[in-house]
């Protein structure tokens, strides 16, 4: 999905060559489920994080390739915008003291990629949309200078026709339009990848759909876009426009969006990849040599570029990912409604609910997905994305409850029973899921707290400004959210 593509211009026969090669790359992959052709063993969890650049003031700073040149290390790379990068966390096992490696790990690429960025004039924010961000931060001049983002922009833009309109109904309200898709950037997520089997996956990604509402209500981290304070994780909403190929008529013709929550449980990862070919034209048209049916055949694995390719420009809030690593196919679950941020330890706590809490509902004798519909699941994403901590949410059983009932209540216990059988030791997840708790109790996270602090601070530019360096400062101390001051 991050591969990169040269800079080109498609026809006619590009996108007719592509159509064919990537039907044919999808009869190949179901042949590989139908085979078991997989690779089977322990879940591994791996993650990556997307963050903003600022300058000494904590303003943004247009930056990345210096950034990126002072690091100089393979997991970091380019975003979207000038203004971000990306750090990868290589897949780990979670049983045990993973949850401690997996902190410890990111702290330290954390620590060393500041200190080297401090030399260009640059600093690291982990937060999903930088408060002191303007519109004319988002310009087409701060696109990458990575060539596939470039072509991605002006694909998108050609298939829509006309600006992006962003339009955001929160607390305040913004109503806007963008040349360009650089509004995106400003999206900077948390991304959670879970390896697991063929026969697993429907059920992992059943629970993770099922369970993106109350991830969002409670580590809500975007409440601020161009200085008007809108969502409590506004980038839900942002993400959604600012990558819409789709104009007002395609809209009420009901085509779908590039960014996705989808229409329906499944019951195979390949129901989500036949969508993918069956609702979305190709955006990157682009063709490897690779014949995927003869490489089967002869009893290799084939990479199949297009149709990994062609997934890795629709947006699913939980996407499916195909993938060829050491020789050996694999089936990941990449969970992508999640923040940045506020610390490494509200991180890592995030990912102790998550995977804690995907490892019951995924194996559980009556799966929550069976007695809730698809779009009530999509709507406890939205009312948490709206309104954060304050959101009621539905679930089986209890109805529609605060979504912080809904965490302490049912939730914790769950995610806490799923790190146990990970192996996972006590003190670990009393101390990680307290994170949870605690946020719940004392109503703060990531949202929260940026609120209240612009609002005393004056809640203009300055103010937001000011409150973004002291974001900046308890972000270096590895206190959770709910402590800052």
């Amino acid at each position: 999905m991050g591969r990169d593509v040269p800079a080109m211009v498609f026809t006619g026969e590009d996108r007719r060559r592509y159509r064919d090669k990537i039907r044919r790359s999808l009869d190949v992959f179901a042949q590989m489920l139908h085979e078991s052709r997989f690779e089977l063993r322990r879940p591994r969890a791996g993650l990556e994080i997307e963050l903003n650049l600022v300058d000494d003031r904590g303003e943004p700073t247009m930056k990345s390739d210096e950034v990126l040149a002072a690091i100089a290390e393979p997991n970091w790379g380019p975003e979207l915008g000038r203004f971000n990068v990306e750090m990868n966390i290589q897949p780990q096992g979670l049983y045990r003291d993973g949850s401690l490696r997996l902190e410890e790990s990111i702290r330290d690429r954390l620590n060393r990629a500041e200190e080297r960025a401090a030399t260009v004039g640059g600093h690291l924010v982990l937060v999903g949309i930088l408060p002191t961000l303007r519109e004319s931060d988002v310009e087409v001049s701060s696109l990458s200078t990575n060539a596939r983002y470039r072509l991605l922009n002006e694909q998108i833009l050609a298939a829509r026709g006309e600006d992006l309109h962003i339009e955001i109904e929160g607390v305040e309200r913004l109503d806007t339009y963008a040349a360009s898709v650089t509004p995106e950037a400003a999206c900077t997520s948390l991304q959670f990848h879970l390896e697991v089997g063929p026969s697993e996956f429907a059920a992992h990604w059943n629970a993770a759909q099922a369970i993106a509402g109350p991830q969002v209500a409670i580590a809500a981290n975007s409440p601020f876009l161009f200085g008007k304070e809108l969502w409590r994780e506004t980038r839900i909403r942002l993400f959604e426009q600012s990558t819409d190929t789709r104009s007002e008529e395609l809209k009420a013709q009901g085509v779908r969006p590039r960014v996705w929550f989808g229409e329906r449980w499944i019951t195979s990862a390949f129901d989500l990849f036949e969508e993918n070919v069956r609702y979305f034209p190709a955006l990157l048209p682009i063709c490897d040599q690779e014949d995927p049916r003869e490489v089967l055949e002869s009893g290799g694995i084939p990479e199949m570029g297009e149709l990994t390719l062609h997934n890795g420009t629709i947006y699913r809030w939980n996407r499916p990912v195909y993938a060829v690593v050491d020789g050996m196919p694999h089936l990941r679950v990449e969970n992508r409604v999640l923040p940045a941020g506020p610390s490494v330890a509200d991180i890592t706590a995030n990912a102790a609910f998550y995977y804690g809490l995907l490892r019951m509902l995924a194996a559980a004798e009556r799966p929550v997905w069976t007695r809730m519909s698809f779009a009530v699941a999509e709507e406890n994403l939205l009312n948490a994305a709206r309104y954060g901590l304050d959101a009621h949410l539905y679930w089986p059983d209890l109805g529609e409850v605060p979504a912080v009932e809904l965490v302490c209540r049912r939730l914790l216990p769950l995610a806490d029973q799923g790190l146990e059988l990970s192996g996972v030791g006590a003190p670990y997840r009393d101390r990680l899921l307290g994170i949870i708790e605690q946020r719940c109790l004392t109503a703060r996270n990531g949202a929260t707290w940026q609120v209240d602090t612009a609002r005393a601070l004056g809640g203009d530019h300055e103010a937001l400004r000011r409150m973004t360096l002291r974001y900046i400062e308890y972000m270096h101390t590895n206190e959770p959210v709910h402590l800052w001051d």
